[in-house]
């Protein structure tokens, strides 16, 4: 006769009532054959059945008809290994189907005999779910990106061979008239020249943010090294990139984050009044965190009125590139200085 007060038998009492009012996860115990020996709430609440509908089946029968030769195989192999980890499709009492995350446990006695298993079940239909959006979401992102860019080459392309073709050949005309003119004249055909060479050196700047270096062959960090090489310092801005990154994001993701140091940088061109700008790369929970800080004029964040895009264009783009890349985005600011910071997950 068992002496029920032992503490032996407390603690086996108290572990069964914790398996049994688990509701998050089907608990249950099988025989050698497979057959159903028990079934907590959390089983019940999961799989439709009660235990007294489902004690002594055998646990194929949550297995849909492509799986017939699973379960099997999946208790020789718990056998053998002592552990089994499955993921797939499983049946409800009613026919439906759930995304499942199975362990099962093989369990032997004191002799080595086997005994049974534990079989640990959990309904990951949400989280399939929504790991199934975020790789739609990353695969519109990534065509949508890929539309961004083709229809930014093609401007590029038409500012380059016309407007800005036309523009340089008119500085020369402007030249070869200006060394033909009576200095009177020569001096005002010698300003518009310079206007036009001003202009001409904006067009092809438009071009460079338009098109930038080739991220698909050169990859990220030598696009921002060039356009911060060759663009802002005729602006007159001193640009410091420190990359720490793991490796090199996917194309699409780098274009991503380019556009936005770019949005980033002309911000501090157009508003800041700065001398210098650091840009710093680091990865970052499977992702890259880019945070660029310049040394201008503050502003107070606080007041900004994210609900009106006419003053804030710049920074609502920033924001929704980022979002919408399954990232995160903020701005902080002083009296001197700002920073942009901002977070996108990668895929490699």
């Amino acid at each position: 006769m068992t002496d029920r007060s032992t503490p032996e038998h407390a603690s086996e009492e108290h572990f069964r009532l914790l398996v049994q009012s688990v509701i998050d996860y089907a608990i249950f115990m099988l025989d050698p054959q497979g057959r159903i020996t028990t079934w907590n709430i959390g089983a019940e609440r999961i799989k439709g059945y009660s235990a007294d509908e489902i004690i002594g089946k055998h646990f194929s029968i949550f297995y849909p008809p492509e799986d017939a030769d699973k379960p099997a195989r999946e208790l020789e192999v718990a056998a053998v290994d002592g552990r089994l980890e499955d993921e797939g499709w499983r049946l409800r009492k009613d026919g439906t189907r759930f995304w499942a995350n199975v362990v099962i446990t093989a369990l032997y006695d004191s002799s080595g005999e086997l005994r049974g298993f534990g079989k640990v079940t959990r309904d990951l239909t949400e989280r399939r779910n929504a790991e199934l959006r975020l790789s739609e979401r990353r695969r519109l992102l990534s065509h949508l990106v890929e539309a961004q860019e083709i229809e930014r080459r093609r401007i590029a392309w038409d500012v380059h061979d016309d407007s800005l073709q036309s523009m340089i050949a008119l500085g020369m005309r402007l030249q070869l008239l200006a060394d033909e003119l009576p200095p009177k004249y020569a001096s005002v055909a010698r300003e518009l020249d310079e206007a036009v060479n001003g202009t001409v050196n904006r067009l092809r700047d438009l071009v460079f943010r338009l098109r930038p270096p080739g991220i698909d062959q050169r990859g990220l960090v030598e696009a921002l090294s060039s356009y911060a090489g060759v663009v802002l310092p005729r602006r007159g801005l001193d640009v410091t990139l420190r990359p720490e990154l793991d490796h090199e994001p996917e194309p699409e993701t780098a274009t991503t984050i380019f556009r936005i140091c770019q949005e980033a940088l002309t911000n501090v061109l157009k508003h800041a009044n700065a001398k210098a700008v650091h840009i710093d790369l680091s990865t970052m929970d499977e992702g890259v965190r880019v945070r660029i800080t310049d040394d201008g004029t503050g502003f107070a964040v606080t007041t900004l009125d994210w609900s009106s895009g006419r003053d804030h264009f710049g920074l609502i783009e920033m924001r929704e590139r980022a979002e919408t890349a399954g990232g995160w985005w903020t701005i902080s600011s002083g009296e001197t200085g700002t920073t942009v910071e901002f977070w996108l997950p990668t895929t490699g």
